[in-house]
């Protein structure tokens, strides 16, 4: 899976963190410095052309280019709400073109977003199955060794295409999330500075940053420890769905082949399995469920005492809220991908079938170990 794409996978991905942590810390604590300040409160397309930004786009590619469009539409939320605040309060005079030219200025950073993000997932498709056609022919130059696994056909075929459409969506969602953790991380300290204390908690250091970690992390334990029976099950169906398809298609050329009771087993053996996964998903989406819909009144929760001080505006409070939304998201990245991480999990255990059999190693147990007859 990763030697055909990778020839040497532990140098490779441990170079890049460390080129990628070193361009970091030369363009944060130096580069920074070579551009001039920024109109104070200024939010427009232009804050992507200064050096900081930019910098930061070509190192990390336009996955942060794109984690820097949300922070500039973060920034661009303070005046637009402070301002809909002043209009709808009459505490200012607030023009029609005021109004206007605050959406005009969403309207150039949302185009900027819709650009780069189309040739982002244009280009990452490209590369993505390139791993698939590394896969294929690493997997067909073995075949001879690899024919007699079951299933082996469907493995070449589909599992490859799954592991590589699946890696692109976790690869890409996983690289959004640490540099949006990284990005916004200091975006919510320093919004959050007129947030004092928390609800049953009182006054700590940091305390919406303290609350997104804390929360996060209760919610992606007690969810993998709902679901962590899925990987095993997913896998099991992928090997019963295998045996019926080899049989329909081992029908078509041999009359003697698909006779009803070997069918009906093997398809009672689909449908035990599907039971047991529907079963074991409704455990999970009750406790995925639940917790997602309180997470979208956790925010508010934790701002309680400072909204009813009155010390934020309501643009403060939408800066501080996506801010706390972004960082919290990105810590729950487990919590929002694990149906995926379950099937992908799946699909690694099957071809790890296939890099033991070339590698002459026993086969993962897994491989022989048959599923239970019951829920």
């Amino acid at each position: 899976m990763f030697v055909s794409f990778f020839p040497r996978p532990k140098l490779f991905f441990l170079s890049a963190i460390v080129w990628t942590t070193l361009a970091m810390a030369f363009w944060y604590g130096f580069a920074g410095n070579l551009t001039g300040s920024s109109t104070p409160g200024g939010v427009g397309v232009a804050i992507f052309w200064s050096a900081p930004s930019l910098g930061s786009a070509l190192i990390l590619f336009t996955s942060y280019f794109q984690v820097q469009v949300s922070v500039a539409i973060n920034s661009w939320y303070g005046p637009f709400y402070d301002l809909v605040q002043a209009a709808l309060s009459k505490s200012k005079p607030v023009t029609v073109e005021q109004f206007y030219s605050e959406l005009s200025t969403f309207a150039g950073i949302a185009l900027v977003a819709v650009v780069v993000g189309v040739m982002t997932r244009f280009f990452v498709s490209h590369y993505i199955f390139r791993w698939r056609t590394a896969m294929n022919d690493f997997y067909i130059a073995n075949w001879t060794q690899l024919r007699t696994i079951e299933g082996a056909s469907q493995r070449v075929q589909e599992d490859t295409m799954r592991f590589a459409t699946t890696m692109e969506g976790l690869g890409v969602n996983l690289i959004s999330a640490v540099l949006t953790l990284l990005a916004f991380l200091p975006v919510l300290v320093r919004l959050s500075s007129n947030v004092t204390e928390l609800p049953l908690i009182g006054s700590i250091p940091y305390p919406l940053v303290f609350a997104a970690v804390i929360w996060s992390v209760l919610g992606t334990g007690a969810l993998a420890l709902i679901g962590i029976r899925l990987p095993g099950i997913e896998f099991f169906n992928q090997r019963v769905e295998a045996a019926y398809r080899k049989e329909l298609v081992l029908g078509e050329d041999d009359p003697a082949r698909v006779d009803p009771p070997t069918v009906s087993e093997l398809f009672g053996a689909i449908r035990r399995n599907y039971f047991r996964l529907y079963l074991n998903f409704m455990y999970f989406n009750i406790g995925r469920i639940v917790y997602l819909q309180t997470d979208v009144i956790f925010p508010y929760i934790l701002l309680g005492p400072t909204i009813i001080a009155g010390k934020i505006t309501l643009g403060s409070m939408n800066q501080i809220l996506n801010a706390f939304t972004q960082v919290r998201t990105s810590f729950q990245y487990l919590v929002n991908s694990w149906s995926t991480i379950v099937e992908l999990i799946s699909i690694y255990q099957r071809l790890r079938g296939f890099e033991a059999k070339i590698g002459g190693e026993p086969l993962p147990s897994i491989e022989t170990r048959t599923e239970p007859k019951s829920l």
